[in-house]
């Protein structure tokens, strides 16, 4: 499948995009469904080019023009995602991959290749980033530092500033202008996973890279793993090599379903948000609930700290699923400090922000009555505090 036909219409509304972006090439192909291509190798009888092709892609990392030659260089399906997602968050390119983790081990890789293995990190972020960048798996080193601190920790060495915002688990969120500002030449990577492009675009306010966790709302059903890398064309050759060398192609029929989610993705997120917005609300102006966490930009995540066992709660739920992951249709609760960050050092949590009494709400498209009525009787349990003023309490609008 060439580039050209892709190529960006005129502007339209992120709506519009999710729905067509992507798909523009459909009518041509006489098709209305995009076509889910599960090929791993294809056959051609011109050798040659097939070498001037390959040696064209490892010298220079850019996408292959004709048709493909290997499913760990590209897909046809995968490629229609790729577009789709990039148009969704403003940048030239995206690159998909197996998982989310995969797509930042790929970004550190591009950085360390070239001498860069110092990471800048603001938590908290994913309890898997942190362990990832933490334990210099990939002989990266990591300071960790608050937003104040970004300039005064940058090194000669500095590959990467890396901000998650809002953050998981607690819903802290960063002013990415002023981060970027403080990163100076270094490159600045957003995990957007929480906000999505329909919330927030990170490149607006000066980021150069974007990640995905794309098994959480791209995908938006809790059935496709996935991860994708939004940035320039640039970066995203780079990407592409590391990708082909390592392996960590995204299946095609991830990239089918991830497509196909983000058809729907503002709506989902904007439904999500409003539930979560009303049950933000309603905790916040409960006496067994110390504190909540729901941010400004809005989103369909609420955290929140129980005066008593959070254990209860996790085992209380009904209709609300225990389970780790987040961003499906169906709404979600877990305990951070047992699950998505336990992998984190006790001390660095709780320096965090990450509570053992805090548990991360994924607010699915259910009756926000329904969901209430759960979460209520899941709290019976918990002992009743008397308030005692408003700094005991996040307001459900702030962090």
């Amino acid at each position: 499948m060439e580039n050209e036909a892709f190529a960006a219409p005129a502007p339209r509304a992120l709506a519009t995009e999710a729905v067509h972006a992507g798909r523009e090439d459909l009518a041509q192909l006489g098709l209305h469904a995009p076509p889910l291509d599960m090929s791993t190798t294809y056959p051609s009888h011109d050798s040659a080019g097939e070498a001037a092709r390959i040696d064209e892609f490892a010298a220079t990392g850019a996408r292959l023009e004709g048709p493909p030659v290997y499913a760990r260089l590209d897909n046809p399906t995968t490629a229609r995602f790729e577009t789709a997602l990039a148009r969704l968050e403003g940048t030239e390119s995206a690159v998909a991959f197996a998982s989310g983790m995969a797509a930042l081990t790929a970004v550190l890789l591009v950085r360390a290749s070239l001498g860069l293995r110092h990471v800048v990190g603001v938590r908290p972020l994913y309890g898997c980033s942190d362990h990832l960048l933490s334990a210099g798996l990939l002989g990266t080193e990591v300071t960790w530092t608050d937003p104040a601190g970004i300039a005064a920790a940058i090194r000669p060495d500095t590959g990467l500033v890396m901000v998650e915002t809002p953050a998981n688990p607690t819903l802290a969120e960063v002013d990415l202008r002023a981060v970027r500002h403080a990163c100076g030449s270094v490159p600045l990577l957003v995990d957007n996973t929480f906000a999505t492009p329909v919330l927030q675009r990170p490149v607006e306010h000066g980021a150069r890279i974007v990640l995905h966790s794309a098994t959480k709302y791209l995908g938006g059903h809790g059935d496709v793993m996935g991860g994708v890398v939004a940035c320039d064309e640039d970066f995203a050759r780079m990407l592409r090599q590391v990708r082909f060398a390592t392996g960590g192609i995204l299946h095609p029929m991830a990239g089918y379903l991830l497509l196909r989610g983000l058809s729907t993705l503002p709506v989902r997120v904007r439904a999500a948000s409003t539930t979560a917005a009303d049950l933000a609300c309603r905790l916040s102006a409960d006496p067994r609930v110390a504190r909540v966490h729901y941010p400004r930009i809005g989103g369909a995540m609420v955290s929140f700290e129980v005066y008593g066992d959070p254990h209860q709660v996790i085992a209380g739920v009904r209709l609300i699923t225990p389970a780790v992951s987040l961003g499906s249709v169906d709404t979600l609760i877990q305990h951070p400090a047992s699950i998505s960050h336990r992998i984190v050092a006790e001390g660095d949590r709780h320096s965090a922000g990450v509570s053992d009494r805090l548990l991360r709400l994924s607010v699915g498209l259910e009756d926000v009555e329904d969901l209430w009525r759960d979460l209520a009787e899941a709290l019976s349990a918990q002992p009743v505090r008397t308030r005692r003023g408003d700094a005991q309490r996040s307001s459900p609008v702030g962090r």
